[in-house]
């Protein structure tokens, strides 16, 4: 998005999902492209293997002469994809033009995690950590997408009040990353590596062997695509603030929302129940009491049936078998995972 537009984002088309565009990428894998690839080892960007400092989950590759990405060439791989050599090392070049490190991640160490050496090259970062969210302004309490995923491919995708009527978890069979610089050896130390050694969960718990592919499809709406688009375009690209969450329901399948309110939303209505996400601790709460008053309470399991049960922490708390296997994973890997104060969940 340029910061002089109206609109968070371009209008959703169903012509992405169903004919991924080669514009969108602005075809990059044209001659001239070919030959960047091939400059990969001239004197202003040094090649270096990747295994000692790419974030879990990261890998760029940048030639700072003519200022343009180089991409790795987007394939349709398995697990026996090598490792790039692809990270590039601070310092100047012959012509004087300065060379930046591009293997960063503005995602932040957690407190109580080692931290990063911030070392030159590819040591910068120390892989395996748990960080939060990148963003501008007060630091997020949200997770890395690889520290959710890593999670949920041991306690599963359902959570704690959909564990009360299931009677195993919910996992991801494959995770598939779309066309961008991409080490499979990083994914995979992302998502399994870390809790490899995890043990002593309950029956039906356990590390999955989650297959990681990645497509050759390009994301249209990804920071590359649009800056490939929008290239004599004037403004600067900021990232977008809108998002849209799809679920296979009848009723209300898009949840589309700017800066976290329902697209729409006006600042007096900001307080009102119209004003939450239908994907909101709040809204999912509601819908799961929406369930259980659909089935007879003599139905209920024995877990929702042994105390009398209040607010959203009580019925999570109430799970015992998923917390049990939370408690085992935050112990032996995740011990400075970011946990919200027990009063931000006594609502009802």
């Amino acid at each position: 998005m340029l910061e002089f537009e109206d609109q968070p984002c371009c209008p959703v088309s169903r012509r992405w999902a169903s004919k991924p565009s080669e514009e969108a990428s602005g075809n990059p894998e044209t001659p001239e492209d070919e030959k960047n690839y091939e400059d990969l080892g001239s004197p202003v960007t040094k090649k270096m293997r990747l295994e000692p400092g790419i974030p879990d989950g990261v890998a760029h590759c940048q030639s700072l002469d003519n200022q343009e990405s180089g991409p790795v060439p987007p394939t349709v791989s398995s697990s026996d994809v090598p490792t790039q050599e692809l990270a590039t090392v601070t310092g100047r070049a012959p012509s004087g033009a300065k060379v930046v490190d591009v293997y960063r991640t503005g995602a932040k160490c957690v407190p109580g995690e080692a931290g990063d050496s911030g070392k030159p090259g590819a040591a910068y970062h120390q892989v395996g950590l748990l960080r939060v969210k990148p963003g501008r302004g007060d630091r997020t309490r949200s997770m890395s997408c690889s520290d959710k995923l890593a999670r949920w491919n041991v306690l599963g995708c359902q959570g704690a009040l959909l564990m009360h009527l299931l009677e195993e978890p919910l996992y991801l069979s494959a995770v598939v990353i779309g066309r961008c610089p991409y080490s499979q050896e990083a994914m995979r130390r992302a998502l399994t590596g870390r809790c490899q050694n995890v043990s002593a969960l309950p029956k039906g718990f356990g590390v999955q062997e989650v297959t990681i592919q990645q497509s050759g499809l390009l994301f249209e709406q990804s920071r590359g695509a649009v800056q490939a688009k929008r290239a004599d375009s004037p403004g600067r690209l900021v990232p977008c603030g809108a998002a849209i969450s799809w679920s296979a329901v009848p009723e209300q399948p898009l949840d589309v929302t700017a800066n976290g309110f329902p697209q729409g939303t006006t600042r007096k209505a900001i307080r009102c129940l119209q004003a939450r996400s239908q994907i909101s601790k709040v809204e999912l709460f509601r819908s799961f009491q929406k369930l259980l008053s659909s089935i007879s309470e003599d139905k209920w399991p024995d877990s929702l049936r042994a105390q009398k049960l209040e607010t959203y922490h009580e019925y999570k708390e109430a799970a015992s078998t998923y917390q049990e296997a939370w408690s085992a994973l935050r112990k032996q890997a995740f011990g400075s995972w970011i946990r919200n104060p027990p009063d931000y969940h006594q609502f009802k």
